[in-house]
């Protein structure tokens, strides 16, 4: 037999507010409808979490879940920085426990192919002990099946690539005698978890109320930190994929608790002294993780500045109310720390001028919120060697410090073609050439007549070339000279992250004719339909009429 089409307005997903409750896909246990969706939103009281477990599970299956799959999400829905997995065939999901208050379950089905779907139980976590909780009979009459489910749990095991945890009852005092332990781990990585609020008794040696961090999934791994009072705990990043989090109240006097968020998100905190290099938001092209804030630091020797060129940029968008970029954000800093001078602050999807700092570091950070990610961000960087180009009514002088490119020969260094090199002279490489040498050309820009060079500095070693280019101009009337760094990253980054915007594009169009299409297919099919009813009525109006 075949399951039935879902007709209009079958009842499935839907907001559940109860502390427990289960629920099912569509006609349970039997097999489920074709071309169905559903959401169901897990909604706790603030500060608990969420258990969830599956008691069945079978689900058409595919290798990559392409077909009918159930996902679930630590938070709303459709947010891929909230994905803690997709799954489908005959393998139930392990039980999870949410990093905040929500979760959500969404449920598809394709045209082809039903199972009978699956069975789930929730409970609010919070405080301690555990309780047998079954499913009812009537919703699972053929597989009597009990779920082991906390009655009022805290702790517990944490998969997704970020999230958020608090003590028992937050921001009201936890309870006495409590002992949480969250285990975090399985997304790949170093977790670097940050406290945003701490108030725990405190004492000589912590050995009332604690919260204790390890190393590793156990408290047999290394002892990162015990801590207590009111003073946040620093941030804190593990050497492995897995951070144990440990918290203990004793008999009486408590505290607010705590609230932290944590985050797997691979190259986030990173220092680069190189004069070239590229980064990019963690996981990109990917979805980045929710509730991160990353730091890049760009450090390059005294009296170089730092030219950012932007390659990629997709974030969450600006707020409809403030029309600022209030939600995830790229922000850079002039100087090596956030109190430094804002070179900008961007959001959304947009294609950006490369920036140049003023001194000789550059801080990017990037701060994304609990929900809405987004594909990120991919960027190049060229450090700007410190010269000094002066001109005459007839040549050009430049000089930079040799300390500068310690590690140039000054055949590395030349104007238009190699045989304009520098010279060294007095602790500087310098190049003095007349208009009419080293492939100097004059131009007209903005009705003005001016003299064009190109500066080459080869950074290149062995097979791999790095030559940067600077345009060098001079208007001889005046007397007045520039440079401007012209050569900056990769060609072939740049080549790849358009190609990857195209790709995407081209991707989402071909969705939209997909669905035009069989839009059209469907409006083809009723018409035809129609049409022949038509010529049915007109036939046996015809023919009545000639009886």
């Amino acid at each position: 037999s075949h399951p039935p089409l879902c007709p209009p307005g079958i009842k499935c997903g839907g907001v559940l507010s109860a502390p427990s409750g289960n629920f099912s896909s569509p006609n349970f246990p039997g097999p489920y409808p074709y071309e169905t969706e559903c959401t169901w939103l897990i909604v706790v009281a603030e500060g608990s979490s969420v258990l969830l477990s599956f008691s069945h599970f079978e689900l058409e299956y595919h290798a990559a879940c392409a077909y009918d799959y159930l996902q679930v999400y630590n938070g709303a829905a459709r947010d891929q920085g909230n994905l803690l997995g997709t799954f489908c065939g005959h393998s139930p999901p392990p039980p999870f426990s949410s990093a905040w208050h929500v979760m959500a379950i969404v449920f598809r089905s394709d045209r082809h192919v039903a199972k009978r779907g699956f069975a789930a139980a929730y409970q609010k976590g919070s405080g301690k002990g555990w309780q047998w909780r079954s499913i009812h009979p009537s919703v699972l009459p053929h597989h009597p099946h009990h779920l082991c489910l906390p009655a009022d749990a805290c702790g517990g095991q944490l998969t997704g690539l970020s999230g958020e945890i608090t003590s028992p009852r937050y921001p009201e005092s936890y309870p006495n005698e409590a002992e949480c332990r969250w285990s975090i781990g399985g997304a790949g990585g170093p977790l670097t978890l940050v406290f945003t609020d701490f108030q725990v008794e405190g004492g000589q040696g912590c050995t009332f109320d604690y919260v204790a961090l390890f190393d590793g999934p156990t408290a047999a791994a290394p002892h990162l930190g015990r801590y207590c009072g009111s003073a946040r705990p620093p941030r804190t990043v593990s050497s492995a994929p897995h951070l144990l989090i440990l918290f203990k109240s004793d008999f009486n006097i408590g505290g607010r608790g705590f609230k932290a968020h944590f985050y797997s998100a691979g190259k986030c905190q990173e220092v680069f002294t190189t004069i070239k290099g590229n980064l990019s938001s963690p996981r990109y092209p990917n979805f980045y993780p929710n509730n991160l804030k990353c730091q890049w630091s760009i450090r390059l020797p005294l009296r170089y500045r730092v030219k950012v060129f932007f390659l990629d940029m997709e974030l969450e968008g600006r707020s409809s109310l403030t029309g600022g970029c209030d939600y995830d954000h790229l922000a850079a800093f002039d100087g090596g720390a956030e109190n430094g001078s804002l070179l900008g602050r961007w959001c959304g999807q947009e294609s950006l001028a490369p920036i140049t700092s003023r001194s000789n570091q550059l801080l990017l950070v990037l701060h994304t919120d609990r929900n809405t990610a987004k594909r990120g961000f991919s960027i190049a960087y060229v450090g700007v060697v410190p010269m000094n180009v002066s001109c005459t009514r007839t040549e050009f002088h430049i000089q930079i410090p040799v300390q500068s490119l310690a590690q140039l020969e000054r055949n590395r260094i030349y104007l238009g073609t190699p045989s304009c090199a520098a010279q060294v002279v007095g602790g500087h490489f310098k190049i003095h050439t007349r208009f009419d040498t080293c492939s100097t050309e004059s131009q007209k820009r903005n009705n003005t007549s001016v003299i064009v060079s190109t500066l080459y500095i080869d950074f290149s070693v062995g097979n791999q070339e790095d030559i940067h280019q600077y345009e060098v101009q001079c208007e001889p009337k005046r007397k007045e000279a520039s440079v401007t760094l012209i050569a900056g990253p990769d060609p072939s980054r740049v080549s790849q992250a358009e190609n990857l915007v195209v790709a995407q594009q081209r991707d989402r169009g071909a969705m939209d004719a997909r669905e035009i299409k069989s839009q059209d297919t469907s409006d083809i099919v009723f018409i035809s339909i129609c049409i022949l009813a038509g010529l049915l009525m007109v036939i046996a109006v015809v023919g009545l009429v000639l009886l």
